[in-house]
């Protein structure tokens, strides 16, 4: 970390403080009076002598605040959960369970609910897309596959970035993180993209993860190195294959890196606020977005 010029510096070798127990970014030279473990200034309870962690005041060993008071939370504010996966499980669940409709019901079923901007769609026997009030298809194409390997590579990249990523940033904010990316990803390829090209997939939300991921690898001070060779794997796939919609992937990138730097760096005074901001800002854009479009196709 740069310095100001004159400024001391710390002796190579010195010992770091301990990291509070709930919390593992936050160095602290505070210990709970009974168990002895590190907390820092959000978790320490007053006792009778000293400060104790929520743990040992809700056993009814000391005094302070009541055994609710104090819940431990992740990294992003978000409340720490006995299953840190449980949202990341559901949206697989949902993306596979629509790819097993798409299956039964066929090319009908994908072609009402995929992302299009205005066309004619001789299945459907009339004109489509978004752009005729059929806003939805920003969502719901969000949960469509077009066949074996794009929903399996979809899937096997969720499961690897979301899990952490959740259990991150808690349930709420992952999801606000996911949908809002997605979203962000459909915007950009109905302002971009033919009117007459179908789009479909999970990738805008995921490469929103991706972005997150970034930032919060950057924040924690780890090695990006298997992140970044990830994402640029996944852009040379972007523009180096026909037939995928890059508009959705970049779209996704630059909102998850908006959302996640504010999940991430958010005061802890004005955290909640700055954090669904920021999501209220993207989803803004691509509000605006969509208007543009629609006005241009209308």
């Amino acid at each position: 970390m740069d310095q100001a010029p004159g400024s001391p510096q710390e002796p190579q070798g010195a010992p770091s403080l301990p990291t509070c127990y709930r919390h593992p970014d936050r160095e602290t030279g505070i210990r709970c009076t009974r168990c002895e473990r590190p907390i820092c200034p959000e978790c320490m309870v007053n006792a009778s002598v000293g400060f104790q962690c929520p743990e040992c005041v809700r056993e009814g060993s000391g005094t302070g605040h009541a055994p609710g008071a104090s819940q431990p939370r992740t990294l992003a504010g978000g409340t720490v959960t006995s299953d840190p996966r449980l949202v990341t499980k559901i949206l697989v669940g949902l993306n596979l369970a629509v790819y097993l409709v798409q299956l039964s019901m066929g090319d009908r079923f994908t072609d009402s609910f995929d992302l299009i901007g205005r066309a004619f769609v001789p299945i459907l026997g009339d004109v489509q897309g978004v752009a005729e009030g059929q806003w939805y298809r920003m969502v719901t194409a969000m949960f469509l596959h077009g066949s074996y390997i794009h929903i399996a590579f979809n899937m096997l990249s969720l499961w690897w970035i979301g899990g952490p990523l959740e259990a991150a940033l808690g349930r709420a904010r992952y999801l606000a993180l996911y949908v809002t990316s997605g979203l962000a990803g459909s915007a950009l390829t109905y302002l971009i993209a033919e009117p007459n090209q179908p789009s479909l997939g999970a990738s805008g939300a995921i490469f929103g993860l991706f972005g997150a991921t970034a930032v919060l690898m950057r924040r924690l001070n780890y090695d990006m190195r298997p992140v970044i060779a990830l994402l640029v794997i996944n852009l040379i796939f972007t523009f180096g294959w026909s037939n995928i919609a890059w508009e959705a992937h970049i779209g996704g990138l630059v909102g998850g890196v908006l959302i996640g730097y504010a999940m991430v760096h958010a005061p802890r005074e004005r955290r909640a606020l700055i954090q669904y901001g920021a999501c209220a800002l993207v989803l803004l854009a691509v509000v605006v977005m969509t208007l543009i479009r629609t006005g241009q196709l209308t």
